[in-house]
């Protein structure tokens, strides 16, 4: 679980929640036509947007800011090398008893297809194939997000335009002219709070973790690429190791040659 998510999500409310409960009645910020003319017309514009299938399929999509943690590149890295070393060792071959204790089905699929003593280059195809199709899911769901984030302020302004409509049809009565202009705002407020403080922060934290996951699918590929190529397992370290920011892969090199030592 991201504990940076489920913080920022109860900070952001939490701090609303206080302006609001200090502001005096809270029931004043509650109206019901006007979420649904912010959630349900936002839902409705991005339903025009997509396919329902892909807007479906974000949910999914979307459980992966709460719920999935990076792997950390230096680990998987310290993984692939200890495959060379095997196959270094004992040969390709003795890589496929391994792979039954592999988490991971793009390692697995990988170091499957050069163990099978697949074409090189047909396996760096097909990964790659895979690694795009990823990228390319990712980059649907976040422009979901990225289209909620952008109609839902839109409709807080409808809904505030037809309130302000219908409070300019009551003229005749200027006690209900202040209660009137509450009403229309917070429409406003709702699509503001929505877009600001859900949607799009949680669309920025899905196109990080989409960049963390293609990083590390790119690193399994050139692993599998170096193995199936025989390279000396200090080589296959170094060129992995490339991957990682350069603040990090001080710490990488200090630890590898501690565990050569």
């Amino acid at each position: 679980m991201d504990i940076a998510t489920i913080i920022g999500l109860v900070a952001g409310m939490g701090l609303v929640g206080w302006a609001i409960a200090s502001g005096g009645d809270g029931g004043a910020f509650v109206d019901a036509p006007s979420m649904a003319i912010v959630f349900g017309g936002g839902l409705a514009s991005v339903l025009i947007s997509f396919p329902l299938a892909n807007v479906l399929s974000t949910l999914g999509v979307v459980k992966k800011a709460f719920l999935t943690k990076a792997r950390d590149p230096g680990d998987l890295i310290r993984e692939l090398v200890g495959y060379a070393e095997v196959a270094r060792r004992d040969g390709i071959l003795s890589l496929e008893n391994m792979t039954k204790d592999i988490d991971d089905n793009f390692i697995v699929s990988g170091i499957q297809m050069a163990v099978d003593g697949t074409d090189p280059e047909l396996i760096e195809q097909i990964m790659t194939s895979e690694l795009d199709a990823i990228a390319d899911r990712h980059e649907t769901g976040k422009a979901i997000l990225d289209a909620a984030g952008k109609y839902l302020p839109a409709f807080g302004m409808i809904g505030t335009l037809i309130g302000l409509i219908v409070m300019l049809g009551s003229m005749e009565d200027p006690s209900k002219i202040g209660s009137g202009m509450a009403t229309a705002l917070i429409t406003t407020l709702y699509g503001a709070m929505a877009a600001n403080m859900i949607v799009l922060p949680m669309a920025d934290k899905l196109g990080r973790r989409s960049q963390e996951e293609l990083l590390l699918k790119t690193i399994v590929i050139r692993g599998v690429m170096a193995i199936q190529a025989g390279d000396n397992p200090r080589v296959v370290e170094q060129r992995l190791t490339t991957f990682i920011p350069y603040n990090k892969r001080k710490k990488e090199e200090e630890a590898s040659e501690r565990r050569a030592a």
